[in-house]
């Protein structure tokens, strides 16, 4: 089964008066959906807009395994574990909240800041936190997250190339930039608003994928796209 989630969809947060805009593709804060609260282990998936200056001050996370990847501009972290980092494009962070830590996320830079933020839930809750960043990570070098059972993988495609979607129990497809189709999805695909079946799928845009095997993304315009593969 194959749902297919638009960028137009998400539920939009933030503060404007204070340089933030926020783009939910599941429910979040004071935005509940009882039918849209989890996906696998993914339990947020957020497109996060700062201007120059604006931010995230010191908050509270448990029990969330937080993976950041900034599509533009600088992410400055800092959390109560005394790790202290800035993230660019291309950057994989992940932060394991385990029994509780707090930080700060902030656009230090001088120009604009995007950056998706994705929340997992862990296998297994408690333990210490902790902390990584996994720079300029390649297509061909999938990003583990054993404490969710899942990988992340980057795709960067050229116009028309293909590229294989994991076979597993759950595959959350998240499109950063351009356009994909995914293969062998016409008689599979629902697009969760006009019931367009195999739909081409832009920025913002995401596939919610149940039971995936032989499936493919085939690039229109050159694509960027975050694939979890996830075993339960």
């Amino acid at each position: 089964m194959i749902l297919v989630r638009y960028a137009a969809q998400r539920h939009v947060g933030g503060d404007p008066s204070a340089g933030i805009e926020s783009l939910h593709a599941f429910s979040f804060g004071r935005f509940y959906d009882p039918d849209n609260l989890r996906f696998g282990a993914v339990l947020a998936c957020n497109e996060e807009r700062l201007e120059p200056g604006a931010g995230f001050d010191e908050h509270p996370h448990s029990h969330t395994e937080i993976v950041s990847w900034v599509v533009e501009g600088e992410l400055t972290h800092r959390d109560s574990a005394g790790y202290s980092t800035v993230v660019r494009p291309g950057d994989v962070q992940r932060l394991s909240s385990a029994a509780g830590v707090r930080h700060v996320e902030r656009n230090d830079g001088h120009r604009p800041l995007v950056f998706v933020q994705m929340w997992l839930a862990p296998l297994e809750p408690g333990g210490e936190p902790a902390y990584e960043v996994v720079r300029g990570i390649a297509d061909s070098t999938p990003y583990a997250l054993p404490g969710a059972g899942a990988m992340l993988h980057v795709r960067r495609l050229r116009d028309g190339e293909r590229s294989a979607v994991p076979d597993a129990r759950h595959v959350y497809v998240h499109v950063v930039r351009g356009e994909v189709r995914i293969d062998g999805a016409d008689d599979r695909a629902d697009s969760g608003a006009d019931g367009a079946a195999g739909p081409a799928l832009g920025p913002g845009d995401s596939a919610r994928i149940t039971d995936a095997e032989g499936l493919g993304l085939t690039s229109g315009p050159a694509a960027e796209v975050l694939l979890w593969e996830m075993s339960g």
